[in-house]
């Protein structure tokens, strides 16, 4: 990790980089959303919704009953990491995110390690959830999900070249059904409860679930179990790093930024944690639960009508996603291209700015393999994703560690509350759950780690004064 960075150092687009600004200085994103809008996008990249329905079933059939205790762990996991995020975004507002933080704080290397993981789980996280419409658009309609997640795609990346407030209320009116889904399934959950509390903790699962037989047998839940878990679950809320990412866009970006994550955690968590609660309670039976078909528990405790409502719901929930992640994402790459990350054809298109503001090429490169990826087996990238956030997270609590030094300890931004301890607690925490991950996981993901360094070492590095410039640009 050398090569650290000077603090809110910029970079221009000339080679060597000019000291002052000029003409050809990078282009800056505008300010146009405050705290409502950034949140409104925030929640929707978390997308409670379709996490529910789509990832949650996973943890289902793997978790059993603990499955809500797992969540519970996770999120209190990520109230540490939302506090790096904030004290680290409103330091280092920059669109590039975890990698311009852990680059400023722990040096080119780290931030350019951080920027591969996190290219991963942009690249592959939305067309898996993108692949999920077909299921819940069923009740109407019978797609082929490749077809179905292609179609998701290329939609948010024709909504991803519109103006950011457009987007916002978009996503606001896609949020407000997919929240009423989840509320709907708490409610009828609840409502059908067929065991108390306890069972929030008994910790089993059935044996031989997907048998389709409700006389299976029941297996406990070990602990090994929960912590291997816990990737996943960290995943579930991820997306209020989408904040951090849009603070060269928001208005106030020192303040508004950790109100952002801290508001988007502690409302996602909710969303999703008490549905799941109402589920654990109310399946029939723990083969019901352990199976996690959440549209048959909510057909079966109303009729067809609301569970063909929840299921348009979620698939409305999904689409906001892809919106809200192709804008995510096209932002990271928006931000390498200004940072030089890649020879300079590519660096100029990628920082191309379009006449609503969006990076239009960053975007288009988004979404365009994103669909095609829709005709891939994804099995293996999930998992790879689950490692590649858990490494993502472990790099920005090494960052926040170090976010005090020489003049960031005395410069403007939000502070958390327990440091050293909360950031020193995390990269022992994810350290371990990284390492009860599957092997052809983190072999995967070790393998991708691994062609990075080469790249930093072979490019980046022989050309550290010209590559790899990472810049925070002024509030304005």
């Amino acid at each position: 990790m050398t090569d650290t960075l000077r603090p809110l150092q910029s970079a221009a687009t000339g080679e060597p980089p000019a000291p002052a600004a000029v003409p050809g200085d990078p282009q800056k994103l505008k300010r146009s959303i405050g705290v409502v809008g950034g949140t409104l996008l925030t929640l929707s990249c978390v997308t409670p919704a379709s996490t529910l329905f789509v990832v949650v079933p996973d943890l289902f059939s793997s978790l059993g009953t603990a499955t809500a205790l797992t969540i519970a762990i996770g999120s209190l996991l990520c109230v540490g990491v939302a506090f790096c995020y904030s004290e680290l975004g409103t330091l280092i507002p920059s669109a590039g995110g975890e990698y311009a933080m852990v680059s400023t704080m722990a040096g080119r290397l780290a931030g350019w390690l951080v920027f591969v993981l996190s290219l991963l789980v942009v690249m592959i996280v939305p067309p898996v959830i993108a692949m999920g419409t077909a299921d819940y658009l069923a009740p109407v309609m019978h797609l082929d999900p490749s077809y179905a997640g292609a179609g998701v795609m290329i939609c948010a990346t024709l909504a991803g070249l519109l103006d950011l407030r457009a987007n916002a209320w978009i996503t606001g009116i896609f949020l407000v059904l997919e929240v009423v889904a989840a509320g709907v399934v708490a409610v009828l959950g609840f409502a059908h409860a067929e065991r108390g509390p306890g069972s929030l903790v008994d910790l089993t699962v059935a044996s031989g679930s997907g048998s389709g037989s409700g006389s299976g047998g029941v297996d406990t839940v070990t602990a090994m179990l929960i912590v291997s878990g816990l990737a996943i679950a960290l995943f579930v809320t991820q997306g209020f790093s989408t904040a951090v990412y849009l603070s060269e866009e928001m208005e106030n970006p020192r303040r508004n930024v950790a109100r952002t994550v801290l508001a988007t955690l502690a409302i996602s968590s909710v969303i999703i944690l008490v549905p799941v609660v109402a589920i654990t309670m109310g399946a029939e039976s723990l083969t019901a639960l352990t199976e996690g078909d959440i549209s048959a528990m909510v057909t079966a405790w109303s009729n067809s009508a609301v569970g063909t409502f929840v299921s348009l719901c979620v698939a409305l929930a999904i689409i906001n996603a892809g919106i809200v992640m192709v804008i995510q994402n096209s932002r990271v790459l928006f931000a390498s291209a200004r940072d030089k990350a890649w020879p300079s054809p590519v660096n100029k298109a990628l920082s191309k700015l379009g006449a609503s503001g969006a990076p239009w090429v960053a975007t288009l490169l988004v979404g365009v393999p994103g669909a095609l990826l829709c005709f891939v087996n994804l099995d293996t990238l999930y998992g790879v994703t689950g490692v590649s956030v858990t490494g993502m997270y472990l790099l920005v609590a090494v960052a926040a560690l170090l976010a005090r030094r020489g003049s960031h300890g005395t410069g403007p931004a939000w502070r958390m509350p327990l440091w050293p301890a909360v950031p020193v607690v995390l990269i022992a925490v994810l350290g371990y759950v990284l390492s009860q991950q599957e092997l052809p996981y983190l072999g995967w993901t070790g393998g991708i780690v691994v062609a990075a360094t080469l790249y930093w070492a072979l490019y980046l590095r022989p050309r550290r004064e010209t590559r790899w410039l990472v810049s925070v640009p002024e509030e304005s």
